[in-house]
């Protein structure tokens, strides 16, 4: 392109967007080559439009203001169009302006600026989203605020600008609306921007798995081969919309194939289409879009393979796949997808390849593999659970992840979400995403390539160096019940789909097998749960038996879940009774429909029948409903040991009476069974964690506000400012010790001073200044925070104990040149800790704690929070990690003081997310004693922020 030549095309400034009614736009800076674009765009606007635009009759542009409406600087004149098939639908642009309202250069710092959209596309959105980006656009080039003058008459325009959450300022002056918006975020704009962000994308979701038609390109004229399969598994899920087989191949007298409309192109059909199904070889998929985009097609599901995942040309192609669909504003689950199933009796959606569509249920399924999606779609089909809706985006694109989370956080008919990821191309939006809709509804996620180092071929996203741990622990803060493998998957997604959510992890145990009694209490104990002691019915136990046994422990206060164990009964003869599965099953759902808020599972042992009495399929809704989020009753402090075994089961005193009684008519109650136990009380008890974790989410942690009284944040920017102007390469700026400690002090960080001391006098001389008793320790690189090597020598209480360190610390290790010794005042004796902040490219900032040393280095003792921290997150940052009981007196020894370690967390959350220059930031060693914490060492780098951060304007990924 051609471009003004004193400023750069700001290519970056280049976005995808989804509007409100879920179609894409692009959006990006109009250039001298947009005159004609802008010409024709300009004559598709109504009368009425211009006159809300100039104030006056202007039915046409002159060459004048084409030339003026295309030629910007980039700086203090810029303007944005948005763009649909190449073509304008909307244009902004701002004039940086002084205070008399005359144009100006920086460091003027307000701009007038100005809105113009196509009447067909008013009310899609567009202005909302031109005005998030002209607003990132302003504040890079450093305009803080944006006047308009607007109509009193044009309601639309001045309802986008009162939208939009900046704080604003209105007059009316000469007949018209003045308003003033300040562009700094704010806490409103931000949650204004985030909400029009999930209802589009949310929107642009529910538009493909609700399709009022449906053309599957590529359908085969002979049976099989993937097209035709779709086609059938369409038509024979009953889906109630209107279907089209397409195939450039067939001859003009075909009109029907299968009993569809055939056609040989979608331009063909001669009606509306929602959705295009592409199952043509990679080479003709072009075309196919091209031809879908000019009939208005809403969304692409393309099948086809041979893109990323089969190298760089297959990149090029799946880059080209994606840039051509949206500029039609189309979205894509794909390439290289095994398709996309909806259950609901609206829809009955089989756009996929499976052969047998899921029976509808509660549970949203996202898999970025077709082979995975397939077990996953067989193992809830053979369990008896059934979906609301599958969607598999093979080398996803663009539809991700992220998508269906938006869709699925306000879905009615999705209670439980899980997903199987291979790749996460946008970790802090996904934790942002994940951790509201948790709030309402289980997310469980398995991860696969966790140790591969790269993600699989054909998901071609930014590399983030966060090891998989910490992806982890940063999952589950957003509430993410994070597990291992696809069985664990099913096993959760069935309980948390049919089981109301646990007030706490006290768990009873009954069932005819003491044996598998004893290791269900094994299991809850290695995985944190607080079992009560097994209740053994014995092997003669009937099914009315175990109906009591769990009436009576769903009724006990003091339990907060039940797993029944059982085995088959063998009778006098030695044989078993092929009936006790269906028989077992009811007896149990029948009691547990006495207390549905709290969550029982069996674990079985051969039952023929009985998984399929406890999961009845006439169930397709919720099952039981959950409990409200409340605080649980004060469990036991400590689990109870197993019984002795007993020749008879514990029977409560009523219990005869209750044997007598017939028993009640089955119920809806659906009951989750596992083989073993161990996977029953692993999906229990994520459960029980989950559920405490929305407990804490009901009342979430805040910044302390004492903190604003000891953090200078201006000056801290100032002195930020000026170390990345001196410095010879601003990429990346290490600070020295000096402005590191004056950088944290400004927040309230004192670091405690250290003095060089390349000679025994020297030393003697710091200390004098420093005070004794002192340390003496090397800050060689090769030495740092080794004490096990000899490099830090502590409580030096004079100058000959100095002197004699300072000696034997030189002949031993080396020349004082080498070693770079320094002299510190000792600290109050305490636990050593370490405190770390970066910033992932890909994550954003994280924040780091554990102890210093082999805690850390060796076993990897850390944990992880995103920033900003809160006081909870803080709290729950010290005690997460395995060895915190050192922190809190472990074997007699004196608590540390906890509370000023949180405080030093908080203060470097709040230094990073202030100030996103600073990119690292490490505290090592943090002694923590019983009063009081010092910070002995610290390093700090800076760089330059990214042009666009969290704050920025809603985009689609730029990765395909």
């Amino acid at each position: 392109m051609e471009h003004p030549r004193d400023h750069a095309y700001p290519g970056h400034w280049e976005a995808d967007v989804v509007l409100r009614d879920g179609g894409t736009a692009r959006i990006r800076p109009i250039t001298t080559e947009d005159a004609q674009r802008l010409v024709s765009f300009y004559e598709q606007v109504s009368d009425e439009s211009k006159y809300y635009r100039f104030f006056a009759p202007y039915p046409r542009l002159s060459d004048r203001d084409v030339h003026r409406f295309t030629h910007h600087d980039y700086v203090d004149r810029v303007g944005l169009a948005a763009t649909v098939g190449g073509e304008f639908i909307a244009t902004v642009r701002y004039d940086r302006t002084d205070e008399r309202g005359l144009p100006a250069s920086a460091p003027a710092d307000e701009a007038e600026v100005a809105f113009l959209v196509q009447d067909a596309h008013q009310g899609r959105g567009v202005a909302s989203a031109l005005l998030e980006h002209i607003g990132a656009v302003a504040r890079e080039r450093g305009i803080r605020r944006f006047a308009a003058e607007v109509l009193p008459a044009n309601a639309k325009m001045i309802k986008v600008f009162r939208d939009a959450g900046y704080t604003q300022k209105r007059s009316f002056e000469d007949g018209a609306v003045r308003l003033t918006l300040d562009l700094e975020p704010t806490a409103e704009s931000l949650a204004v921007q985030r909400g029009r962000e999930q209802r589009a994308e949310a929107r642009s979701v529910q538009r493909l798995l609700t399709p009022g038609s449906v053309a599957v390109v590529g359908t085969g004229r002979a049976p099989g081969g993937v097209g035709r399969t779709v086609l059938r598994n369409l038509r024979d899920a009953g889906f109630t919309g209107r279907l089209y087989a397409v195939n450039s191949a067939f001859p003009e007298s075909t009109e029907r194939l299968d009993g569809v409309p055939a056609v040989r192109s979608v331009t063909r059909i001669g009606e509306p289409v929602d959705l295009a199904v592409l199952a043509v070889p990679a080479d003709r998929v072009p075309e196919a879009v091209e031809d879908c985009g000019r009939s208005g097609v809403q969304g692409l599901v393309v099948l086809s393979a041979g893109y990323a995942e089969s190298g760089a040309e297959g990149r090029e192609r799946q880059h080209e796949l994606v840039r051509r669909a949206r500029s039609y504003g189309m979205r894509i689950v794909g390439p290289n997808a095994f398709g996309i199933i909806n259950t609901a009796d609206g829809a009955r959606l089989n756009a996929s390849l499976a052969p047998q569509p899921p029976a509808r249920g509660r549970i949203g399924l996202f898999t970025q593999s077709g082979a995975i999606g397939i077990a996953l779609l067989a193992g809830l089909h053979r369990r008896g659970a059934g979906l609301s809706s599958f969607i598999s985006a093979g080398n996803r694109a663009d539809v991700s992840g992220n998508d269906i989370l938006q869709y699925w956080f306000e879905d009615p008919d999705t209670d439980v979400a899980l997903l199987y990821l291979e790749s996460i191309g946008n970790p802090r939006k996904f934790t942002r995403l994940a951790r509201r809709t948790a709030a309402v509804k289980p997310v469980v996620v398995v991860k696969g390539a966790r140790h591969s180092g790269s993600a699989p071929p054909g998901h071609t996203v930014p590399v983030t160096r966060i090891p998989d741990a910490t992806v982890s622990a940063l999952l589950r803060q957003a509430g993410v019940i994070r597990v291992d493998t696809v069985t664990e998957l099913v096993d959760a997604g069935l309980l948390l789909a049919s089981q109301p959510l646990p007030a706490g992890p006290r768990v009873a145990i009954l069932g005819n097998s003491e044996s598998l009694g004893l290791l269900t209490y094994d299991a809850c104990l290695t995985e944190g749960l607080r079992p009560l002691p097994p209740q053994d019915l014995t092997t003669a136990a009937a099914p009315d038996d175990f109906r009591t046994a769990l009436t009576a422990a769903l009724a006990d206060p003091g339990c907060d879940a039940v797993v029944v164990t059982a085995i088959p009964r063998v009778g006098e003869t030695g044989t078993t009774d092929p009936a006790d599965g269906g028989a077992l099953g009811t007896a149990l759902r029948t009691a547990a429909a006495t207390a549905p808020a709290k969550p029982v599972t069996v674990v079985h042992v051969e039952i023929g029948g009985l998984a399929e009495a406890l999961s009845p399929a006439t169930n397709s809704g919720p099952s039981r409903p959950s409990p409200p989020t409340r605080t649980p009753p004060e469990p036991a402090p400590e689990p109870s040991p197993p019984p002795e075994p007993s020749p008879s089961p514990e029977v409560p005193p009523s219990a005869d009476a209750d044997a007598d009684a017939p028993a009640p008519a089955p119920t809806a109650v659906r009951i989750p069974a596992y083989p073993a136990a161990e996977r029953a009380v692993r999906a229990l008890a994520e459960a029980v964690r989950y559920a405490r974790w929305r407990r804490q989410a009901a009342e979430p942690g805040k910044v302390p506000e004492f903190l604003d009284d000891a953090i200078d944040a201006s000056g801290a920017a100032a002195l930020i400012e000026r170390l990345l102007g001196a410095a010879p390469d601003a990429r990346r700026v290490s600070l020295t010790p000096d402005d590191a400690h004056e950088l944290l002090a400004l927040y309230g960080i004192p670091v405690r001073p250290t003095l060089p001391a390349p000679g025994p006098d020297a030393a003697v001389a710091a200390a004098a200044r420093l005070g004794y008793p002192v340390a003496l320790k090397t800050t060689a690189p090769h030495l740092r925070h080794r004490a096990d090597l000899g490099g830090v020598r502590l409580d030096l209480a004079d100058e000959a104990q100095l002197r004699l360190a300072h000696r034997e610390l030189t002949e031993t290790l080396g020349t004082a040149v080498e070693l770079r010794p320094v002299v510190q005042a000792m600290a109050p004796r305490g636990v050593d800790t370490v405190v770390r902040a970066a910033i992932d490219a890909a994550a954003g900032a994280v924040l780091s704690f554990g102890l210093a040393g082999a805690p850390s280095e060796l076993l990897g003792d850390l944990a992880h929070r995103l920033v900003p921290v809160t006081d909870r997150d803080a709290a729950e940052l010290i005690r997460s990690i395995r060895t915190a009981p050192l922190l809190f007196g472990w074997r007699g020894s004196a608590p540390v003081d906890t509370p000023a370690l949180e405080e030093v967390l908080l203060r470097v959350s709040r230094l990073v997310d202030d100030h996103p220059e600073v990119v690292s930031v490490t505290l090592e060693p943090v002694v923590v004693a019983t009063h009081g914490v010092s910070v002995l060492g610290a390093t700090v780098r800076l760089a330059p922020p990214p042009a666009r951060d969290d704050l920025g304007p809603r985009t689609l990924p730029s990765y395909y």
